[in-house]
């Protein structure tokens, strides 16, 4: 693997434009500040370090649950030669653990203060329970909660559900990023309600323009591992 591959996955974080007050990130358009994350570059093509026993339990686990080779029509129409269901690990028992640790972790690592975490259902879901979940454990407060497809036609009809309100810093999750689309549409559902987005956090990032999509827009982007990595492994 080359370093320069390693160094870009590090400086995708540094890349983002976005307005910075206090510890509030706010939609790009106006002034803008680059957000840099500073610390060595110990992984190989991902934003948390590699040393890490967890971090090689849960890309092991993505390899054999998760990873698939052959010829796959994805969401957005496009065809690769893998497909990552990372659900079969995100909503397993040891998935659930390592990913609300690890994800925890990263989220310290890059200095996000957050009040809840979510995102689009149903991927998004597993990995904000489980990071909520880890949070608890270690007697810390971080809450979870789901974004609609489409708002409810009952009721409040708010597409929101679970610990969330106007004024909280949110961060976004994903399972998987791949053109940014759900991401961002969990993204627009916060902001209209009310909330602040300090990030977008993501398992895996397939390395398919969603980071940039998502970045361009005025969002930092985390994720615990690439599809490069993960292929890296097989």
């Amino acid at each position: 693997m080359h370093r320069r591959d390693s160094a870009r996955s590090y400086a995708a974080v540094t890349r983002t434009a976005c307005r910075t007050r206090g510890d509030e990130f706010t939609a790009p358009g106006r002034a803008v500040a680059a957000i840099r994350l500073i610390r060595p570059l110990f992984a190989e093509t991902s934003d948390v370090p590699s040393a890490d026993t967890e971090r090689n339990q849960l890309a092991s686990l993505l390899c054999e649950r998760s990873l698939r080779r052959g010829d796959f029509v994805l969401a957005s129409g496009a065809r690769s030669d893998y497909y990552i269901d990372a659900r079969t690990t995100t909503m397993s028992g040891r998935g659930q653990l390592l990913i609300g640790r690890l994800g925890l972790a990263a989220l310290d690592e890059i200095g996000w203060q957050a009040d809840t975490i979510g995102g689009l259902t149903l991927g998004a879901d597993p990995v904000a329970y489980a990071v909520a979940h880890a949070a608890a454990a270690a007697g810390r407060t971080l809450d979870a909660f789901t974004v609609r497809k489409q708002a409810k036609q009952h009721g409040s009809g708010q597409r929101i559900e679970g610990s969330f309100r106007a004024g909280m810093r949110v961060v976004v999750c994903e399972d998987t990023i791949t053109t940014g689309g759900s991401a961002l549409n969990a993204v627009q559902a916060v902001e209209e309600a009310g909330g602040k987005v300090v990030g977008v956090l993501a398992v895996v990032d397939r390395e398919e323009g969603g980071r940039g999509a998502i970045e361009g827009r005025g969002y930092p982007v985390l994720s615990l591992f690439t599809a490069r990595e993960l292929l890296g492994r097989l």
